[in-house]
């Protein structure tokens, strides 16, 4: 009893490192942490300073059965943490649009010889914790344990069985549509639920980015059980899936798990590459009124992939729009000049087709056309002039300067294996990304956002009261 005391507390303060996981769907990120690999916060950082941040060693091979394997060994805690992810996200809904999220909240809810029941009190006895969760590109699977085998392997075969036998059962799955359709609820009662939903309906069109990973009232009622099983059958196959650890384990015990979890897995095939998203042939401005005192506004484009070779100088040039917080120049001109906002920001988010470039912010009604104004005419200065070197410095010591937070932790490392695997960076991502970033050039700033944003052909979504039709 005292050693299951002892072993509680030590989890609860390993846990204390995770990182907190994004929503699929919102009005500014939708993939989270797992498609961009930026910095977890900006920090202060003293010019020309060393960055320094933890050597991480990554080894990759593939198990016999196909699956990409990246492992990092860790030995700092006495823990694992094992992602499996799998190209299965909302984009590979098909016409059943929110069957990936139903499938992530249904996966531990059985499966042929444990009960819902069952599962959670094995974990709970054996102190891990277990997440799946479904994105628009992709789709993880997680489990965190402590590295002693006799919580570490009692704990894999019961994650095994439930990534690779759920049952789907039909009780629970009324209890989880249920939960689902209140959630639908919600989402119509905030404006900036409406902004993010027209954002992607109408920037990605006939896409799959388009619909949104929870799925709509209406689809959602005709998913069955049996889809989730059709699903998970087609897509959580080895040649599909990427497996990820880190922790306080050998060589032989990483090569040992990732057998494991792809020997339960049937060979399969790995999903067709997405499609190439049309950029938009004009300006669109699309409007939902609500009754709401502010104005949620979002305004961007599809703009690139994950393997974009313009990353690194759209990054750095983001940083410095609107992507640094009070230092950018979209949060000086219309917060700190003008009052209109409380925060406005710019995103990059390139994924396995073109990811989104956004830029949101809310205002006082009366206000969202000045707003937009200013926003249109800083972006297309910033595009004509580039940025400055003082500009570029500071944005550089800003990333670098917060890089380090972002390999601080074993979950936060576990969420850049995922990314390199998943997309199919070198394994020298980590590495080189310090010198990727201080090579970064105003020139390169500039072509970067000539070749992927165009500021006459971006779409707007406003949703609140009173706005009319905006100026391109």
């Amino acid at each position: 009893m005292k050693y299951h005391l002892l072993t509680t507390c030590l989890l609860s303060i390993c846990l204390s490192a995770n990182v907190s996981y994004a929503a699929p769907e919102g009005g500014v990120v939708t993939d989270g942490p797992l498609t961009s690999l930026d910095k977890l916060e900006t920090i202060a950082a003293v010019k020309n300073a060393p960055s320094p941040r933890r050597n991480i060693a990554i080894q990759q091979w593939q198990t016999s059965n196909g699956a990409k394997v990246l492992f990092v060994h860790a030995g700092e805690l006495p823990m694992v943490d094992v992602r499996v992810l799998f190209d299965a996200g909302s984009a590979r809904d098909g016409a059943q649009f929110g069957v990936a999220s139903l499938v992530s909240q249904m996966l531990d809810e059985g499966t042929a010889t444990r009960s819902t029941d069952d599962i959670a009190a094995a974990f709970e006895n054996l102190g891990a914790s277990f997440h799946a969760a479904a994105y628009r590109d992709m789709f993880l699977v997680d489990l965190r344990v402590l590295s002693d085998t006799a919580y570490l392997d009692p704990a894999l075969t019961v994650f095994t069985d439930i990534v690779a036998r759920p049952s789907f059962p039909e009780a629970s799955f009324n209890r989880i549509f249920d939960g689902a359709q209140v959630g639908q609820q919600h989402k119509k009662q905030s404006p900036s639920a409406q902004a993010g939903l027209l954002f992607y309906q109408h920037l990605y069109g006939d896409h799959p980015y388009a619909h949104p990973s929870s799925g709509t009232p209406d689809s959602l009622k005709k998913i069955k059980t049996d889809d989730l099983k059709s699903f998970h059958q087609q897509y959580f196959v080895a040649q599909n899936a990427t497996i990820t650890l880190i922790g306080d384990i050998n060589d032989d015990k990483a090569k040992a798990i990732a057998e494991t979890i792809s020997g339960s897995l049937s060979r399969g095939q790995a999903a067709p590459k997405q499609i190439r998203v049309p950029p938009l042939a004009k300006g669109i401005h699309k409007h939902l009124s609500f009754p709401s005192q502010q104005t949620h506004i979002m305004m961007g484009l599809a703009s690139m992939r994950r393997d974009d070779k313009d990353y690194e100088a759209l990054y750095v040039g983001n940083e410095i729009l609107g992507g640094g917080g009070f230092g950018s120049i979209l949060m000086k001109e219309l917060r700190e000049k003008r009052g209109l906002t409380y925060g406005v920001y710019s995103s990059v988010v390139p994924m396995s087709a073109e990811g989104p470039f956004m830029i949101s912010l809310s205002t006082r009604s009366d206000q969202t056309q000045q707003a937009l104004d200013l926003i249109r005419s800083n972006l297309r200065d910033f595009i004509r002039k580039g940025a400055t070197d003082e500009q570029i410095t500071e944005a550089k010591d800003n990333i670098l300067g917060g890089f380090p937070l972002s390999t601080s932790s074993n979950a936060s490392i576990l969420a850049y294996l995922g990314s390199m695997g998943f997309y199919n960076l070198p394994a020298d991502y980590l590495d080189t990304f310090n010198d990727r970033i201080n090579k970064v050039t105003a020139k390169d700033i500039r072509e970067a956002f000539r070749q992927h944003i165009n500021p006459d052909k971006m779409l707007t979504v406003t949703v609140g009261q009173g706005v009319t039709v905006a100026k391109k």
